[in-house]
């Protein structure tokens, strides 16, 4: 899937001569392409959901699943495009990341870092079995993750927001000049309180699903990670 979103993304920017996006009018109208393109985004997300819910059991091995697939697809897609158009040069490059709800911009290397963390935090979630670790604890590092996931997509989103009520011309046509990395910086650790809070409750046990699944295993295993 990595390989086929490289393939359109390439075919896009060919077609609109935007190989380069961060280059004034970045986003140039072609017929009906801005709609068309704004339900294939809806649609590669739920993709990879489905992904997760296909290959997990509950709905924490699912969600792991699912971080797992999009932290894989979203590095190979740029390893990709680079193999098709020589594009990004460097992990500086500007990128528009995401439309919807308005343009995303960042360097490539904000989301390539997003991608790698949720890679290690959905490998912990899908491959470990967890034990212990109150409600209150699991709720609040989600609570945190969720504080930095919105100051992510806020630096994400800072300058097309700002110019937000200008209307669609002047919306289409923001190109940042600076990147927020303190701000990216501290979301990605509050992004990170999941995974902490995983590894610090979790017993370090491969789930049983991982060592030949053989039922010697699950009788051996404690009845607290088998309900997991």
């Amino acid at each position: 899937m990595a390989w086929v979103e490289s393939a359109v993304v390439y075919d896009l920017r060919t077609l609109v001569d935007r190989i380069e996006p961060y280059q004034p009018n970045p986003l140039p109208i072609v017929g009906g392409l801005g709609r068309v393109e704004l339900v294939r985004e809806a649609a590669t997300m739920i993709m990879l959901l489905t992904v997760g819910v296909l290959a997990g059991r509950t709905w924490r091995r699912r969600l792991g699943y699912a971080a797992l697939a999009f932290g894989i697809w979203d590095i190979a897609y740029y390893v990709f495009l680079r193999r098709m158009c020589g594009w990004p040069h460097s992990l500086a490059d500007w990128d528009i990341l995401f439309l919807l709800p308005v343009p995303w911009w960042g360097p490539v290397w904000a989301p390539v870092s997003i991608a790698l963390l949720m890679i290690l935090w959905g490998t912990v979630a899908s491959q470990w079995a967890a034990a212990g670790g109150g409600g209150r604890f699991r709720r609040r590092s989600w609570a945190v993750n969720f504080v930095g996931v919105a100051l992510a997509l806020y630096t994400f989103m800072a300058d097309s927001l700002r110019v937000a009520g200008q209307g669609t011309e002047v919306l289409r046509n923001v190109l940042p000049t600076s990147f927020n990395w303190p701000l990216f910086c501290v979301a990605l650790v509050l992004m990170t309180a999941p995974m902490v809070q995983l590894v610090w409750c979790s017993p370090f046990r491969v789930s049983e699903s991982l060592g030949n699944g053989t039922a010697a295993n699950r009788d051996h295993a404690e009845p607290s990670a088998l309900l997991q």
